[in-house]
């Protein structure tokens, strides 16, 4: 298991590297096959409460698990940091104690109808970055290969990488999906029908 401590706007001592590394030796144990840790510290350019961020992040061959704190120093936000990836593990891992078989074997999707081809959007220059049409402008875009999975699946994976909402494909029906955590602690999901 590798484990990278970086900083931001920030210096990181070997004290704190060694005590990083100790205490991320007990997440091998909640978390069977690591790959690697990547354990950031931010520090904001101004002085503020709260000034410090770490932002853990495991990634092994299943979904990457990421956590993050703020806090007055880096070792009180590690800390904090740590905790919270602690509880997303031990939350998933008692949802898997319930839910058996968390994968599912793959299941090819039926092929997408293809659309008629658009006419030629016109492209122009805004602020140096040349846009297609007129807009939005898209400033980052990601692209994650993935296999379908049942809604119980894609609410535990929510919870591990920390986000209000996860879109996967659903197991049952086939369809694009999106699951989101809604006020009040309970959860919406919406699901696109193919033309």
């Amino acid at each position: 298991m590798d484990i990278l401590v970086t900083g931001r706007h920030c210096q990181i001592n070997d004290e704190f590297r060694e005590r990083v590394t100790d205490k991320l030796a007990a997440v091998e144990r909640l978390k069977d096959r690591v790959i690697r840790i990547e354990v950031q510290v931010t520090a904001a350019k101004k002085s503020s409460a709260g000034s410090t961020q770490v932002e853990i992040t495991l990634r092994s061959k299943g979904p990457v698990v990421r956590a993050e704190a703020v806090a007055d120093d880096k070792n009180a936000a590690f800390d904090l940091a740590l905790d919270r990836l602690k509880a997303q593990l031990r939350r998933a891992s008692d949802r898997r104690k319930a839910h058996r078989g968390l994968r599912p074997h793959i299941v090819e999707l039926p092929p997408l109808a293809q659309p008629k081809p658009a006419p030629a959007p016109e492209i122009h220059t805004v602020a140096g970055i040349e846009v297609q049409g007129d807009g939005p402008l898209v400033v980052r875009e990601k692209e994650f290969d993935t296999t379908p999975l049942t809604l119980a699946q894609a609410l535990d994976e929510m919870e591990l990488v920390g986000h209000d909402f996860f879109l996967y494909v659903d197991a049952d029906t086939g369809k694009p999906s999106v699951v989101y955590l809604r006020k009040a602690y309970d959860y919406g999901v919406i699901h696109l029908n193919l033309n």
